[in-house]
């Protein structure tokens, strides 16, 4: 029986899903159809978390790069995490199939990022053994893909008589069929699902700050416009 390394139970942690470059830029490999939006609440969420100190842990799919595998392939551009969603004190994971964690390792660190092989991050045992192991009122989950990890992290979650919720505008899909499907079932199963607003409040800044396609490009324009009318 694996000892319990988390002892202290804290209100909140927030578990990002794959916030990687090929997942949420309009360059990555398998990018998410509405990524401008997400990008811009994903960033409003780790900013709220910074500001209250609420620890994160990242799943992150990493595959080597000799299964020929097409995206988040390891040591690429595309594998790498969002610029803001990586924290100062963090400590990161390989996907190595071992469940050996330091002690205190939320008490050390305020982000663990783990990475994992699978869609599902509960298929990786450090994942697996952390998620189960570790404590909290509230686990507050955001990234991609909402029909792919992000679903099979909240079932996996809530299977762990965890309380679950989705920040929903937070959270990037592939199919929005699938995805409106995926949400419903969340819901039926336990989670609760919210918006960013109930979360971190309301902001007119919508700059995602790391993508530089037309769409957001105009965002951006428009900002710089307002800021500097003349």
């Amino acid at each position: 029986m694996i000892r319990q390394l988390f002892r202290a139970r804290r209100r909140q942690i927030i578990i990002d899903i794959n916030t990687q470059k090929d997942f949420l830029l309009a360059d990555g490999k398998v990018c998410i159809r509405n990524h401008r939006r997400v990008l811009s609440h994903i960033r409003r969420i780790m900013a709220w978390a910074r500001r209250r100190n609420v620890p994160i842990i990242s799943a992150c799919e990493v595959y080597p790069n000799n299964n020929g595998g097409t995206y988040c392939i390891d040591g690429t551009e595309g594998q790498k995490k969002i610029r803001y969603t990586i924290l100062n004190k963090r400590i990161s994971f390989p996907a190595d199939g071992k469940t050996d964690l330091p002690d205190n390792l939320l008490r050390e660190y305020r982000q663990v990022i783990l990475h994992n092989r699978s869609i599902d991050p509960f298929d990786e045992p450090h994942i697996e053994r952390l998620l189960s192991e570790v404590r909290a009122g509230e686990f507050i989950i955001i990234g991609a893909s909402a029909e792919g990890a992000v679903q099979a992290t909240v079932l996996g979650l809530l299977q762990r008589g965890k309380r679950v919720t989705v920040v929903t505008d937070a959270v990037g899909s592939h199919n929005k069929k699938q995805s409106d499907f995926a949400l419903r079932k969340m819901r039926v199963k336990g989670a609760k699902l919210i918006e960013t607003k109930r979360l971190a409040g309301t902001s007119h800044l919508h700059i995602v700050g790391v993508c530089h396609c037309p769409r957001c490009n105009r965002r951006l324009h428009k900002h710089n416009l307002k800021v500097n009318p003349n």
